[in-house]
Formats: C-alpha cells, structure tokens, sequence
C-alpha cells in the first residue's frame, strides 16, 4: 500500500495493518482547517504510524517536525518518508518508544500544531494530553487535533483548555483543543 500527499508524493508504508494510516479525507481537511497556519510552525505527530501527518507538514512548510512512535519498523518506514520530502533549512526528528515517556524528553520544545491519532482502543488519550498540558508543549497560540472514533469517546478535559471545534467524517471525528487565556 502506498499513500499520496500533497503535491503528488507518494509515500511508503508498513505492509499489512500494523498501522492505520490517516485517511486522505480527514489529512485534507485537517490541512484546510490549519490552512495558512503550517508554513513555518513547529509540529508534533503523535502515534506518528506511517508519518503521512508530519510529512504532509513538511510539505507544507513547517520548520520543525517532531514524531513519536512506538514501532520501530514504522519509525524507520517514517525517516525515510520525511527524508524525502524534507527541504533545505527545515529540520525533524523521530522518537521511538512510549510515547508518554518520549512527551517528557520534550519538556523544553513547545509545539505550534500537535496531531495526536492513537489507536482508537489504546486508553492513551486521557493521560497523553495531561502530559501535553503538565509538560507546556503547546505553545499559547497553538493547537491540537485529536483524532479518535465518532461512537464511544468521551473528550478529556483538561485544565486550561477547551475544545474549540469537532469535525465527524463518517466513523472518524477530529476534535481541536486550544488554550484558555
């Protein structure tokens, strides 16, 4: 399997369904959504999988990407996407591991855009934003999306944040968070 992203690229993939890649509806609309926001931002791809989210960002200008993923299969499939769509002067980087233990090593970035797509059963929704928050990795005009099932999910709440939209794409829902000031 492969996947298309902006201008045409193609991207590799993990064989089988280890990963489950964003799918190119809900990648378009969250770029139309943070339109004119990418281009040189600082952006975090959590639960990264195929790396299409942070490529796509690449593609679209962004300064920095940051991606943390478990699999090392799937991060090594992620370098090579990234190296490959990366210019000159743009810089990024893949964490592999846990990803609440990889949110503390970053404790002294903070992020512009952060995308947050585990898999939908994994329980990590709840305490990976808490750690977001506790850690101060979302700069104070920035955003989240979270991408999660539109049946049986219940937004976490978290201190000094809101919800500031939802968008339902047929079983998938993004909802974006934002500080409070």
């Amino acid at each position: 399997m492969s996947i298309r992203i902006y201008g045409n690229r193609q991207l590799k993939t993990l064989p089988g369904n280890d990963t489950r890649p964003t799918s190119a509806r809900v990648r378009e609309a969250v770029f139309n959504i943070w339109q004119g926001k990418i281009a040189d931002c600082r952006w975090l791809d959590l639960c990264a999988g195929t790396g299409s989210m942070g490529a796509e960002a690449l593609c679209r200008g962004a300064s920095l990407v940051v991606g943390i993923e478990q699999s090392s299969r799937a991060s090594a499939i992620i370098q090579q996407n990234w190296q490959m769509v990366a210019h000159p002067g743009q810089e990024y980087q893949i964490l592999r591991g846990n990803v609440l233990q990889q949110l503390k090593n970053l404790s002294a970035k903070t992020f512009d855009r952060i995308y947050f797509d585990p898999p939908y059963a994994s329980g990590l929704y709840q305490p990976v934003l808490e750690a977001i928050a506790q850690h101060h990795l979302l700069d104070a005009a920035g955003e989240i999306a979270v991408e999660h099932s539109s049946q049986d999910w219940t937004p976490p709440e978290i201190t000094n944040w809101e919800i500031c939209r939802q968008k339902v794409y047929g079983n998938t829902t993004l909802t974006f968070y934002s500080i409070v000031e």
